[in-house]
This record gives structure tokens, C-alpha cells and sequence, in this order.
């Protein structure tokens, strides 16, 4: 599918979907609990239906309603197949640690972009605590045979917060206590944070040094518990940008408290000159003229796409610092987004770990987002004050995260047509 866009003006209000992050957590805390739980307003999209889909596999029944999810878990088994995880890097690395807790062997294949993503440190940190474990030169597929012992384990903290997530979440069910070391300083340690803090609603509580370098887990189990999806912050900073670019919009059901890694976009959005109106859980802000930004996206990776975005058209010379992991996520981000913000004459520049982007007056063009659902978003929201048209492909990829996307916006006022 291909969506052409032509400058719009926004307005209107829009609720935040919910959490993809949270949800994932929510699932898996729910599947290691014994009994049942429920997960109200829950994020439906692809990379949440592989990690439901896979957990069903190993045994764990999910009912799914239109608005919650009754999730029994607590009884695990061997797969009778592979375990297929899409393109979901989440569940490439939850899952992978998940069936160190079944009594057999597991295999977990991905899709192609999935299958060129690191796991060696993760296979390693498991293999510390006893689990058997192999791969095809540290990249999926992946073989897990269960026998989750315990003990202490030593990981780096600086190629994806998602290995330290994943054996947190399964080091209370370990047969010993569980230390796990970082070797190097913790990267987006707001997605970390997260995760002990989903594990402390479902009765675990995580021990871990101020700098989170170390972490301490004692042997203890998960506890059912009714549990609701906060709104994602991800999903809003797109919509936040797009108000800000081409008129004003309100977003609900965001908490301005979420240890959500992407709620600093409202703090970025105010350093470049946007005003920023909240109340209640909802966010309202209008066209405002930015100016030019310095910014680290070391610990929130995933706004680097709308960040450059928003540097395309603030004034002065930006640099956003820290990206040098966004070449191993859904696509190389730091070279797509480099290409589409050529193409839509944006004066764009790459240093060691950072990229230049200087104030610049975006023109149509025809957008390749490598099937990345972030990509394809942050372009869209940049076609709205781009001359002409533009034509973003393989637009379907937004289901990845926010399966709605197209749906919010148009009534919100983004003039786009469905090519097929």
C-alpha cells in the first residue's frame, strides 16, 4: 500500500493508543503468573500478537475481548513447532529467555530485517546462568533448551537494553538468586526501569545499584493481578509533532509521570520554543516556530526519527548526539531517515554518533521507510509542511506499533490517498 500526502493543516483531539512496551510486559509478567490475570487496554498490533501468539504456543491461554485480555498463565511447554517472532525484536529477546523456563527445546526464527539482529550477548548471559543455548554466529534462528539455574551472569549494557529486560523477567523463576552484572554502562535505561516496574505490579521485586550496572533478583514468583496499559508516548510524540508542525492538537491518555523513555519528547518540544498546555492526562499544543536543537537520544532511541523531523524545519543548526545503535533496530534508521530527508531537500549531515541537520525547506518525494513503521510515521508527519506531494511506500508497516495510524490522522486533518 502506498499513502500520498499533500500539506495539511491539523486540528483536533486524539487519543494516545496504548503502550506497546507496557504491553509486551504486561504479557509476559501475566504468562509467568500463576492463574489469571487481566490486561485492560492492551496495544493490539504485530509485534503484540507475535509475543501472544507465542505464548499460546508454549501454553499459556489468552481470551482476548475488545477492550482487556484475560491471560492464564504459570504452566509452560515445549513448542510443537518453531517459534516465529515476525519482526519483533521484543520478542525475539523476551521469548528467547522465557524458554529457558520450559522442560524441552525451543526454536525461534524471525522474519528477514529480525533475523540481522545482535543476540550473542543475550545467548552468553544465558549460558552464565546454566541454560543451553546456540545460534548461527549470534543472530537468529535460536535454539534454547530449558534449565534456567541461576547465579550471576555478566552482559554488556550498550547494544540493546532489551537483553537486561528479558533476563530480568525470568531471573525470579530461576532454581537459585540471580545477579546480573553490565559490563558497560546501561543504555535507554528508562526501558529497564519499566520492566522492574511492571514485575513490582506483579508482586517481584527487583534489587538493583543506583547506576543500574548490577542488579540482584531473589527466587520468587509472579502473582495474577488486573492490570491497565498506559498510554505510548512513542506513538504521541508523532502526534504531538504533528500539531506542532501544522496546527494544534490535544493528546489524551498520557501519563506525565510514565517512566515511558519517549515522554521526553514534551521536554524537547518546550527547549525548541513549543508551549505545551497540560492537564488531566491530555497534552495540548499548537504550530509554534522551533528552534534549532542539541539533543543525546542515547536513552530514547526510538525519537530520533521525528526528532530529525522536527530539526528539518527548525531554525538554525541541530545535531542529535547518541544514534550509533539505531543501525541494528527495524532498519538502519540513521540511513533511512538520511535518505528520505535528501530526497526531501533537507540539509542533512553524519559525524561519529551524531548527525547535522540545518534549517532547511522540505520538498515532496517518494519515500522508501525500509519497513519501518517509525520511519514511514515521522515522513508522514513531515509531508504536512512539505511542497507538494509525497508518496510514502510500503505504508502498511505502521502496524507494526501503531496498526491506526492512517485512521487517527485523517480526521485530524492529513489530506492523503490510498494507492494499492
Amino acid at each position: 500500500m502506498k499513502i500520498k500526502i499533500t500539506p495539511s493543516a491539523i486540528e483536533g483531539q486524539v487519543v494516545a493508543p496504548p503502550s506497546k512496551s507496557y504491553t509486551h510486559r504486561a504479557l509476559v509478567c501475566s504468562a509467568l503468573a500463576n492463574g489469571e490475570s487481566k490486561i485492560i487496554s492492551p496495544l493490539n498490533s504485530d509485534d503484540t500478537e507475535a509475543t501472544m501468539d507465542l505464548l499460546e504456543k508454549l501454553g499459556v491461554k489468552i481470551r482476548v475481548k475488545e477492550d482487556f485480555w484475560n491471560v492464564n498463565g504459570g504452566q509452560l511447554h515445549q513448542p510443537k513447532g518453531d517459534l516465529f517472532c515476525r519482526e519483533s525484536g521484543t520478542t525475539m529477546r523476551f521469548m528467547t529467555t522465557i524458554c529457558s523456563l520450559v522442560n524441552g527445546t525451543c526454536r525461534l526464527t524471525g522474519g528477514s530485517s529480525l533475523s540481522k539482529r545482535p543476540m550473542k550477548p543475550l545467548i552468553d548471559g544465558l549460558k552464565q546462568l546454566g541454560v543451553e543455548c546456540s545460534s548461527e554466529r549470534g543472530f537468529p534462528p535460536i535454539i534454547v533448551k530449558g534449565g534456567l539455574i541461576g547465579g550471576r551472569t555478566k552482559i554488556p549494557g550498550n547494544i540493546s537494553s532489551q537483553f537486561i529486560s528479558a533476563l530480568l523477567l525470568v531471573a525470579p523463576l530461576a532454581k537459585d538468586d540471580t545477579e546480573i552484572i553490565l559490563t558497560t554502562p546501561l543504555e535507554s535505561k528508562p526501558y529497564v526501569l519499566m520492566t522492574t516496574d511492571a514485575q513490582r505490579q506483579f508482586g517481584v521485586e527487583i534489587g538493583a545499584s543506583e547506576d543500574l550496572r548490577k542488579f540482584w533478583i531473589k527466587k520468587q514468583a509472579y502473582k495474577p493481578m488486573i492490570y491497565k496499559v498506559e498510554g505510548d508516548w512513542s506513538s504521541a510524540a508523532l502526534l504531538l509533532s504533528s500539531g506542532v508542525l501544522a496546527g494544534e492538537i490535544e493528546a489524551q491518555n498520557l501519563n506525565a509521570k510514565s517512566l515511558q523513555a519517549d515522554r521526553e519528547i514534551l521536554n524537547v518540544l518546550k527547549k525548541m520554543g513549543a508551549e505545551a498546555i497540560s492537564k488531566n492526562g491530555s497534552i495540548k499544543l499548537k504550530k509554534s516556530e522551533l528552534e534549532a536543537l542539541e539533543f543525546d537520544v542515547t536513552n530514547c532511541p526510538d525519537l530520533f526519527p521525528i526528532l530529525t523531523v522536527l530539526c528539518a524545519v527548525a531554525e538554525g543548526k541541530s545535531k542529535l548526539t547518541g544514534i550509533k545503535r539505531l543501525k541494528i533496530k527495524e532498519s538502519d534508521r540513521i540511513a533511512a531517515m538520511k535518505e528520505g530527508l535528501v530526497r526531501m531537500n533537507v540539509d542533512v549531515s553524519e559525524e561519529e554518533n551524531s548527525i547535522i541537520i540545518k534549517t532547511s525547506k522540505p520538498k515532496g518525494a517518494i519515500i522508501d521507510p525500509k519497513n519501518d513503521h517509525r520511519i514511514a510515521m515521522a515522513f508522514a508527519v513531515l509531508s504536512l509542511v512539505a511542497e507538494g506531494e509525497t508518496l510514502i511506500q510500503d505504508a502498511e508497516c505502521v502496524s507494526k506499533s501503531f496498526p491506526n495510524f492512517w485512521d487517527v490522522m485523517k480526521p485530524l486533518g492529513m489530506n492523503f490517498e490510498e494507492i494499492t
